[in-house]
């Protein structure tokens, strides 16, 4: 059966990007050391199936080299509120399709003639905190102590989020990536993301 030619540091990259084990997917693909060695080459079938399982965009496997994959997205919330150094694919897969729902929404909002978001960009990071989380506060129109009454937590997040939205800011939540139950978002790599926007200001949260 015919093979095709594909760069060996891309197969390797691909494995690295994905986060699996090398050993898990010998089980799947006998011949991949051969693989990763350029001394054998896989099907169309067989490229076509360890880009599925590893997640990697099809098209990508034809490049002749890995690329390189920047993300400008700040604002994460992490354990530990540590840096996000890598992307796995499912944080990647979730980012980019808030971003085409960013993009359509701001258009959309265009188009019905909105206005930009008063409050997008007002506050510098240099304000003091408590300064700031007041200014927060009131253009939210929350009053002060307003959680101290609600009997959990979940009932304080589902009325912060409420506030949230009414002033235009968008807030998706999700434990998968889209509606895959198999690929389960890692709390560990991220909490959520915000993407801002003068127009739709995104809030992702993983649940």
């Amino acid at each position: 059966m015919p093979t095709v030619s594909v760069n060996p540091e891309l197969l390797q990259w691909a494995i690295t990007r994905s986060g699996l084990q090398e050993e898990d997917l010998r089980e799947r693909f006998p011949k991949l050391d051969e693989w990763l060695s350029g001394k054998r080459s896989p099907t169309f079938r067989q490229l076509e199936e360890f880009a599925r399982v590893t997640m990697t965009p099809f098209g990508l496997m034809f490049l002749p080299e890995p690329p390189v994959e920047k993300f400008s997205i700040p604002d994460f919330r992490t354990r530990g509120n540590k840096p996000v150094a890598t992307f796995s694919p499912n944080l990647i897969d979730t980012l980019q399709a808030m971003q085409r729902r960013q993009a359509w929404m701001r258009e959309w909002l265009i188009e019905q003639g909105a206005e930009p978001l008063a409050f997008v960009g007002s506050l510098s990071t240099n304000r003091n905190v408590r300064s700031a989380a007041q200014r927060i506060r009131q253009d939210l129109d929350l009053d002060p102590g307003w959680a101290s009454g609600l009997r959990t937590w979940e009932i304080a997040l589902q009325t912060l989020r409420a506030a949230v939205e009414r002033v235009g800011v968008i807030v998706f939540s999700n434990s998968v990536v889209g509606m895959n139950n198999t690929r389960p978002l890692d709390p560990d790599e991220f909490r959520g993301f915000v993407l801002c926007d003068d127009y739709a200001p995104v809030v992702f949260l993983n649940d």
